[in-house]
């Protein structure tokens, strides 16, 4: 299954699980509802049982693997820029992705009706929000006080593309968290 985001009018687009969402004006508002869709996901994933928890980790998966791949190629880059300390930020982030990488892939091989499965998705979830919560602080605020938002909106458009482009290679169906 190919996700990624389709324009559907001047304020509305589909996004990369095939919600209907408002067009953000921003990368960081853009990222941040991802946000918001990625801990949405984490609780339907922990909520169901059999077919139905593998169908949204699997949803839950894409997201996370769009997600990183926008962040990696057009928000990191940007921080360690423009933020004071910006190698650290973001290096920071990034080593929790890369933790939540290494936690993503060995839940893959887990059935998802363990008790094993369920003790590390909730897990994995908290460490996936705290992370959320950081970027969102330390990076996003930060990008939105020193970026045109003229320059903001240009790196929504890059990110959408990115994530349309990973979603199309195929590399959607397993985290490219790094």
């Amino acid at each position: 299954m190919r996700f990624a985001w389709v324009p559907i009018h001047n304020n509305e687009r589909m996004d990369v699980m095939g919600t209907m969402t408002a067009k953000s004006t921003s990368v960081v508002a853009f990222l941040t509802g991802q946000h918001e869709q990625i801990k949405q996901l984490f609780e339907q994933v922990i909520a169901a049982q059999g077919k139905e928890r593998e169908r949204t980790f699997g949803q839950l998966r894409r997201l996370l693997a769009v997600h990183e791949a926008a962040e990696e190629e057009i928000v990191h880059p940007a921080g360690q820029k423009v933020i004071p300390d910006g190698d650290q930020v973001v290096g920071a982030r990034v080593a929790e992705e890369k933790k939540a990488n290494r936690a993503l892939a060995e839940l893959a091989t887990l059935d998802v009706s363990s008790a094993e499965f369920e003790q590390k998705i909730v897990k994995l979830q908290m460490d996936v929000l705290a992370h959320a919560r950081a970027e969102e602080t330390q990076e996003f605020k930060q990008l939105e006080a020193k970026v045109s938002p003229e320059k903001l909106e240009s790196m929504e458009r890059a990110a959408e593309r990115v994530e349309a482009n990973a979603a199309r290679s195929g590399t959607a169906g397993v985290s490219r968290m790094h």
